[in-house]
């Protein structure tokens, strides 16, 4: 199993709606509202790396309000 954090800057007042469309997503494991520089942290897992990479791409960046990612994979080292 692969899981990553996916960080997302969204519109102005968007965060909320975004965690809790992306909250429901397959393979969302949580989708939280923080302050910073992102507006919602996202912890997801996977089969595959190849099988999180279309999820991030067909499902959570297609989610209105969104306006940038940042994958960052889990290693264990």
């Amino acid at each position: 199993m692969v899981q990553a954090y996916i960080l997302i800057q969204t519109e102005v007042g968007k965060a909320t709606a975004v965690a809790q469309t992306i909250g429901e997503l397959p393979g969302v494991i949580s989708a939280e509202d923080v302050t910073g520089p992102y507006d919602v942290i996202v912890k997801a897992e996977a089969e595959t790396v190849d099988e999180l990479g279309r999820m991030v791409v067909a499902e959570v960046q297609k989610v209105e309000g969104i306006t940038r990612t940042l994958t960052c994979p889990v290693v264990h080292i």
